[in-house]
């Protein structure tokens, strides 16, 4: 099946986001419950969902179609030659990015695509509790609603390099936890707007408690009105 869909008969006019979670690699057990809890922000702020594992969904005709596509967990080489040079079309012509988890653990090989996300994954610790750290930002008022610090458990990445060019929203304490190696320069969640289009990437997302966690949707959900081009306070 190429795709499926919350999108129902009448609601022609409604803006539409595509979910992608094809993984080449490692394949995250929280993928469904993140295709979930996206299908319920759109029922509840008015957007339609369509999700897909199937790479050919990356023509040109069919793209057009979303305001904001959004890479769930995905992992490897997802995307041919074809399917890469369609997508960055996509960005060019004004398309909205979301990166969550390992989007950064996503072709390596396609220097564009690590800017578009904004850094590469590297490697992690063990899962345990951490304290992150809000960086305000009048784009996106609602991280002021963010507790500070916001201690939760996740799965902490350490990447490649730190991301050039992006507006960061939240960092990690390293002294907060063990296995951070960024010498005190690790964002967790940034933003910014890239050739032509939008990008928005959120390292957190590894565990399924994640997706019915309150802050996170909070967060998440601001991220994609950003990348569909609305209010990020709505």
């Amino acid at each position: 099946m190429l795709l499926t869909s919350n999108y129902s008969f009448g609601q022609s006019e409604m803006p539409r986001v595509l979910v992608f979670s094809k993984t080449e690699g490692y394949r995250h057990a929280s993928i469904p419950d993140g295709k979930e809890a996206i299908q319920k922000l759109g029922r509840e702020q008015g957007f339609s969902v369509d999700t897909t594992e199937n790479a050919a969904m990356f023509k040109d005709n069919l793209l057009k179609k979303y305001t904001a596509v959004i890479f769930l967990s995905t992992t490897g080489d997802v995307l041919n030659d074809k399917q890469q040079n369609n997508f960055k079309h996509y960005i060019e012509s004004g398309g909205g990015f979301v990166g969550i988890h390992s989007a950064s653990d996503t072709e390596y090989n396609w220097p564009w695509y690590g800017k578009l996300v904004g850094a590469y994954f590297k490697d992690h610790p063990e899962i345990q509790q951490a304290k992150l750290r809000i960086h305000n930002d009048e784009n996106f008022p609602v991280v002021a609603s963010l507790p500070d610090p916001w201690q939760r458990t996740d799965e902490w990445y350490n990447f490649r390099k730190p991301p050039k060019d992006v507006n960061v929203l939240v960092s990690i304490d390293q002294d907060t936890y063990k296995g951070g190696n960024m010498n005190n320069e690790h964002p967790m969640v940034w933003y910014h707007d890239f050739d032509g289009g939008r990008s928005f990437y959120m390292e957190l997302g590894h565990t399924k408690a994640s997706y019915t966690e309150p802050t996170f949707l909070k967060l998440l959900k601001a991220g994609i009105s950003y990348a569909m081009g609305n209010d990020t306070n709505q």
